[in-house]
Parts: C-alpha cells; structure tokens; sequence
C-alpha cells in the first residue's frame, strides 16, 4: 500500500471547489488509484466555507512565521465526499482544510480577481502562506507520512521550493516529489521584494540563506526581479507531469503567439532540461464512464484479443445516451426551457439587465416559436461548453478572412455564415462564462446573427444537455493541455471540430471520431478551421449515414482513469 499526499487548489468532490479541469481530476484520481493500492489524501484551503459546511473535524492549528508575523493556522479533517465516480470502491480518502483569513475571498470563491497591474497578489499570497502551512503541519504530524507528495499546478509550486531550500522543512526530502502541470499559461509571477506580495515579504529569512545558485531555480527567466512558482515546481521536483503526451511534447518549444502556438510560455529551458534528465511524463487524463467494463482498454479490444465495439451494441447505447430524431424536437424544446431558466436565474441575482441576457432571452424565444412550425423547427445543434479566455476562444475572435479585417467580421461571424448556408434550419449554443471583454465581442455577434445564442454563464444542468443534445461540439483552443469538454461530448455520442493540439490531438481520430484543423499562424488556422467545418456540415447533409457511425464511433471510446491510474503507478510513483 502507498500513500499520496496531492496538494491542490481545486476539487470537483466538494461544492464550489471547482474552477478547471484540476478539479476533475482530483475529484477522480483517488477512487481510480485505490483499486491501484494507492490511497491518496488531499491538502486544499478551507476558503472560508467548506469544513463548516461538511462537520470537518479541527484537528489542531500550526503556527508559521510568514513575513514579520507568527500567523496561525488551523487543520481540520474529514472523510474525502463520496461521489458518482466512486461505485463501489471502499475508498479511504481523507481531505485536509487549512483555514486562516488570507484564504477567504468574497463569495467563498476559490481565486482572487485580482488587478491588472498587480497580477495574482492576493492569490499568491495566499497560497504561499497555504504551502506554508500543509509543510508545517507535516513535519508537526497533523498530516501522517505519505511516500509522495504530488503537487498540483503554480498554486503548490512553494512547497517544492521549502523542500528544496528550507532547512527547516528538510523532513520532506524523505518523500518522493511529483508536480502536475494542468496549464502552463498561468505561473503565479510575483516580484522578489518591494511589494507586500512578494518572496521577500514572505519568507525574509530564507531570501537572506539562499545563495545564488538556488535563487536561479526561482527566478522567472523573463523576469528577473520576479519569482515564478511554476518554474520551482519543475525544477525542483523529482518528476513532472503533463495531463497528455502531446502537451509534453508542445512545452518543450518556444510560444510563438503572434502566429498561435503555445508552447512552453518562457520555461522551456526548464521542460527541455527536465525532458532530457527522463523526469517529464505525459499521461493523457481520463473521464468517467457509466457502466465501464474494465477489461475493455483504451483501443476497444477487450483482453481475449476480441473487438467489443460491435455497431449495433454501440448504436443502441447511442440512441439510450441521445435521442433519435422522432425526439428531437421535443428535446430540443426542453433545452431551450432549461436555457432560459438558467438566463432568468441568472437575472434575479442583479438589480439591473444585462444586454447579453435579454439578447439570450429573446433569441430563445424565437427558437420556441420556430418549434412550433414544424417546417422550420430546429433539425441541427452545434455547441460548445467552456471558459471565455483566449486559450479556448482567440481563434473565433480572429478577423476572417484575415485581409478584411477593417469589416470587422471574426471568424465566428463566418462559422455562422456556414452554418446558415449549409443547414438552414442550424443553430449554434455557446455556453461560457470569463472574460468580460470576450463576452462582450460575442454579445455583439449574437446580436447579427439569428442562429446564434451565447448564454454568458455557467449551469451544470445546461452543460450536460447541450453534451448529450449536440450534433457537433466545437472546441477550437489555441492550446489544450488535455481537454474534458471534448471527452465528454464524446461520450454522448457528439462529434468534434478541434484543434489538433495537445490532449485535443490523443483524443480525436481525425474524420474517425471528429475532425481536427491545424495551421502555421492564426490566418491559417482560421482558414482551416471553416474547410472542416464545410467538410463535416456537408457529410452530414451528404452522407447522414457514414456521420451517424461517426458518432458512434466517438461514443465508443474510452479515456478510464483505470488505465490512467496504471500508468500513475508505473511511471510517476514507482
């Protein structure tokens, strides 16, 4: 039996602990690894709000010197919440809370907004204090000895570094240090010293102890009078790990934004030296499953050596999973219900309306209207579920074609066009919530176009009917580390549009599962993009048959963190 410790920010097991995809998986690694012998327990802060909601018990508090203050912390303990994932595991999984006031924000939210000019100081304190904390309470023994501490993303990059550097917090050289990396994008930067929120200003005694050699390991090579968390956790760490092979593989180049590729983001020197020591690991994140059979693997061969994937088997779950088209219409009716409850929820919690709402609102009225006249109800649904940042998006704000970019036309404006063109009586649903300038873009387009609703927010219930109702999830990220969205409209038997990066290119067959574009900057990219989508809007109308074994086809595979467990032990704990 081995014990894990995962430091993270996030975990989808406990409401409201959710932001991105770290969330997933720390909510479905443990019962996955406990069929490995693997019991993993979980550090995370309190954020004000989740031991009193879940009767945690304090289990006592570990008093830090953090900047020119003994700051006091308290721990509390409770069983890890037991989830739809967890079937029948006897899964002994605990979470650790660590509360103090520097974790609370407004609303209970797990990261701070923040300010332009001073770019994740609340948070970086705050989870430099956190690292603090859960190093201290180890080497106390309110946390009991694990073999691994595995810390997840820039937010645990801190407590890579006390391991390394501190001489106080040696004990945990003892255990075995893996760091994932979920987003490269985003590492935490913050200045040495002169700011309150600073390395100096939170740990000034060990700024004096390091000498030079360990002060590069901190340093951001961009930047340096800053530190970078992410860059201590993968120099620091024993092994890193990246959530699919391709995104290992990306990081280890430059970012050349300006033609649309995201690499390593200025740390590819790090990745690339890490790579070549043997101590980088890809390893594909995985996704739940109803009614799994475990010794199907990822190719669809079960272990006698015989293909499962027999069509009609596979066309009677799709039809169970997605309604036939004699059901269509009154699911889609349905939808645009839930849609608009979810807008007028939404509404009642401001004192004023938001034009992005009512834009909503009406279009869906009219959509019910067209319902009702069957001739010319809904008979095609394109969607997409995810955050509003340029990592998923940038590409649809991309001027199309690019020679006309004074007309202001975006390429989502042309993927509109198509879809009008290729199937009249087509709609597309964005559900996405984030940044305010992007929503506000997308407001205008959905403005222009009748075929388009853009509800600015996030509703699980709505997420998972648009996954399951969908006929063609769109998700054109400029990069991926891995990717859920895709998995999971997959999974409903919903075919893909995707870039073909990272863990968007190991988990879609191009024209098998869904289709992927490419391109050598943005302009092509963009150019590629609507090829495809002309390509998969006319098999569709062209050859229905041959896009229903395309569904099919997507619903049948299988990403299980079974498998993905296996190669944790192999590879990143052994």
């Amino acid at each position: 039996m081995k014990k894990v410790l995962m430091i993270a920010a996030e975990n989808d097991a406990i409401s409201g602990a959710k932001v991105g995809g770290m969330a997933d998986v720390i909510r479905d690694l443990p019962p996955a690894l406990a069929s490995e012998d693997i019991i993993v327990d979980v550090a995370m802060p309190n954020y004000g709000y989740i031991a009193q909601t879940y009767n945690a018990n304090n289990i006592g508090t570990v008093a830090v010197k953090f900047g020119a203050n003994i700051e006091i912390v308290s721990v509390a303990l409770m069983p890890r919440p037991r989830t739809s994932v967890d079937g029948n595991t006897n899964l002994n999984s605990q979470v650790y809370l660590f509360e103090h006031h520097l974790f609370n924000s407004e609303g209970n939210q797990v990261y701070c907004a923040g300010s332009n000019d001073r770019p994740f100081a609340d948070d970086a304190t705050k989870f430099a204090l956190f690292n603090l904390a859960v190093a201290q309470a180890y080497i106390d023994g309110l946390i009991p000895e694990v073999d691994v501490m595995h810390m997840h993303d820039w937010h645990a990059g801190m407590l890579v570094m006390l391991r390394a550097f501190d001489p106080q917090y040696a004990m945990l050289k003892q255990c075995q240090c893996v760091f994932s990396i979920h987003n490269l994008a985003l590492q935490g930067i913050r200045p040495i010293r002169d700011d309150v929120s600073s390395f100096a200003a939170w740990f000034p005694e060990l700024t004096h102890l390091l000498t030079d050699e360990q002060k590069a390991h901190l340093s951001d090579p961009r930047y340096p009078n800053c530190v970078n968390p992410m860059k201590m956790g993968i120099e620091l760490s024993d092994k890193v790990h990246l959530v699919s092979p391709t995104y290992a593989h990306e990081v280890l180049m430059a970012s050349d934004h300006q033609n649309g590729f995201f690499g390593g983001e200025g740390l590819e020197a790090s990745m690339l030296d890490k790579h070549n020591r043997g101590d980088i690991v890809g390893i594909l994140n995985g996704c739940v499953y109803e009614n799994d059979d475990s010794g199907v693997n990822d190719s669809g061969v079960n272990d006698s050596g015989v293909n499962d994937s027999d069509v009609n088997s596979a066309e009677s779950e799709l039809t169970t999973a997605k309604p036939d088209k004699k059901t269509a219409s009154q699911s889609i009716n349905q939808l645009l219900v839930k849609s608009q409850d979810a807008v007028i929820k939404w509404l009642g919690k401001t004192d004023s309306a938001r034009s992005v709402d009512q834009i909503a609102l009406v279009r869906l009225q009219q959509w019910q209207m067209q319902q009702i006249n069957q001739a010319s109800s809904i008979d095609f649904l394109m969607t997409s579920v995810g955050r509003l940042t340029d990592q998923k998006v940038l590409l649809l704000r991309q001027p199309y074609p690019a020679e006309a970019s004074s007309a202001g036309q975006s390429l989502l404006d042309a993927m509109l066009i198509e879809l009008k063109r290729l199937k009249p009586q087509g709609v597309f649903m964005l559900l996405g919530s984030g940044d305010h300038v992007i929503a506000k873009e997308f407001q205008q387009v959905a403005s222009r176009h009748s075929n388009f609703v853009f509800i600015n927010g996030y509703d699980q219930q709505l997420s998972d009917e648009l996954y399951q109702l969908g006929d063609l999830f769109v998700m054109p990220s400029s990069f991926e580390p891995c990717g859920i969205s895709q998995l999971l409209a997959m999974k409903q038997g919903q075919v893909c549009i995707a870039h073909g990066v990272g863990g968007l290119r190991d988990t879609i067959k191009d024209q098998q599962t869904g289709w992927l574009f490419e391109g050598h900057n943005l302009a092509h990219q963009a150019e590629q993009f609507i090829q495809v989508l002309i390509n998969a809007l006319s098999l569709s109308n062209e050859q229905p048959e041959q896009y229903r074994q395309m569904e099919i086809a997507a619903s049948q595979e299988r990403f299980s963190w079974q498998q993905v467990a296996k190669q944790y032990r192999q590879q990143l704990y052994s």
